[in-house]
Order: structure tokens, then sequence, then C-alpha cells
């Protein structure tokens, strides 16, 4: 990987951490990584190319880009930069010390998530780095990244539309049929988006294992660890909408929680 592709990413994420942890200080608002998840990454993409063009790293930046934009445009319109924090680090506040949650804000939400940012975006370096030409490979890994990325934006529509109906329903005093969204892709998977976010990443990997010529290589190491952090947080997520749903336990029984899978049948 050049060292001058190298510096500029990791002093960009290195400057966009600092940056989300001393408006964290000062905002009280610990959603800063949050809006910038869908970001990062694509710069990092862009910034790999820099002195060290390639047309591998040049799709993989167009592909970064476009899942970018379609992320971010579902952030903002569920009010993600209006100010709204992640309900989920009011949860953990709740049962933390004020110290305990401020060494996890600074350990896990700034450090790890952006370092994770940072690694997941570093495949186009490989790319960029390594110049071999565009092959068969590509073009199906194209395609498939192509695929996820429609996946996961059908998932956060048919999430949206729901969302929508059950706040006019509420608003007109209409029952509803479910408090959670188990339609469309939501039938074979609880987290169909996350199942796309996940492989898409998995995908982009590839690419950068395709531009070394072979598969060992520490790049595994990223979307793996995204993997994880989705798990955990499918985890967590789901324990609270336990606490509010108790219908969510028969959900749980009968869908796959990430990976789309068929439907089993209800219980008695």
């Amino acid at each position: 990987m050049p060292m001058t592709s190298l510096a500029l990413t990791l002093g960009t994420a290195a400057a966009i951490g600092a940056a989300c942890w001393i408006l964290s200080l000062v905002s009280k608002d610990y959603s800063w990584v949050d809006r910038v998840w869908s970001i990062a990454p694509f710069v990092y993409a862009w910034e790999a190319l820099i002195g060290h063009f390639s047309a591998r790293g040049f799709v993989m930046a167009v592909l970064a880009t476009a899942w970018g934009v379609r992320l971010t445009y579902n952030f903002a319109r569920k009010g993600g930069y209006s100010g709204q924090e992640d309900y989920r680090w009011g949860v953990l506040r709740a049962r933390m010390s004020p110290w305990q949650f401020q060494l996890f804000n600074i350990a896990f939400i700034v450090i790890y998530q952006n370092a994770l940012l940072w690694l997941i975006a570093t495949p186009a370096s490989v790319a960029a780095a390594h110049r071999r030409s565009l092959n068969v490979v590509d073009l199906l890994l194209a395609v498939l990244f192509l695929l996820l990325l429609a996946g996961e934006t059908i998932a956060d529509q048919q999430q949206w539309n729901f969302h929508r109906a059950k706040k006019a329903a509420s608003v007109a005093g209409k029952p509803l049929q479910s408090p959670f969204c188990t339609s469309g892709l939501f039938r074979y998977s609880r987290h169909p988006n996350y199942f796309c976010e996940i492989a898409q990443w998995w995908v982009f990997c590839l690419f950068g294992l395709n531009a070394l010529g072979g598969a060992a290589s520490w790049l595994w190491f990223a979307p793996l660890l995204l993997t994880l952090l989705f798990v955990g947080s499918t985890h967590f997520t789901e324990t609270i909408s336990l606490s509010k749903y108790p219908s969510y336990v028969d959900y749980q029984r009968r869908v796959s929680a990430i990976i789309p899978w068929f439907e089993k049948r209800r219980t008695a």
C-alpha cells in the first residue's frame, strides 16, 4: 500500500475521530460517528486514488460513493442530522455511571468505530497500489455489490413505509397488525438491511483481494470486525425491542436474525 495514501487516509480518520470526540463532549450528543458513518468510507476510497490512480480503485470509489449517498439520504430523512441522538446511547447512559459512559464513548464510539470505518475502506488503497488489470471477477463483484445495494435500499424503504403507516395509524387511533415491520424482506430476515450492509463490505474486501491476486491477506480482518459489530448491535437493539414488544419473541423464533432464510411456522 502506498505510504502517501496510507498517511493521508489515516490523517483524515484521526481528524474525523478527534472532531467526533470533541463535539460529543461539547454537545452531550454521542451520535457524531453515526453522522459520518456513511461519508467517511467513500472519502477514504477517493483519497486512496490521489497519486495512485487505478481502474479498479476508481470502480471501488464509485461503488462506495453510491453506497454512501444512499445511506446518507436514508439517515437524513430519519432526522439523523437534526440533532437527534441514537436512542441506544440513552439506554446505555442509564445503565452506566458517567465515567463509565465517557470511557465507552472514547474507546468504542469514537476510536473503535472510526478505526473500523477506515479499515473497511483500505481495500481501495490496496487496489490503487496493485494495478492489476480489471477482470471478470471485478465485474461480478461490482454486480453483486449493486444487487446488495438495491436490497438494502428496498429494506430501508419498506421499513420507512411501515413507520410512516404506524405513525398515521397512531394519529388516527387505529390498531396495528404488528408494532414492528414483518412484511417484505423482513419476512426472511429481522434485519435484511444489516445483512446487505455487511455483505457489501465483504464484497469490497474481495475487490482488494482480487487486486492482490490471492486470499492470504489481513484485509479479511475489517469485514469480520464489522460483522461482529453488527451482530452485537443486533443483540442489544433486540433486547430493547423485547422490553417494548413482548410479541417480538415470536418474531425471533420464526425469522432469521440477519441472514435471510425461510420463515418458520408460527408457534401455537
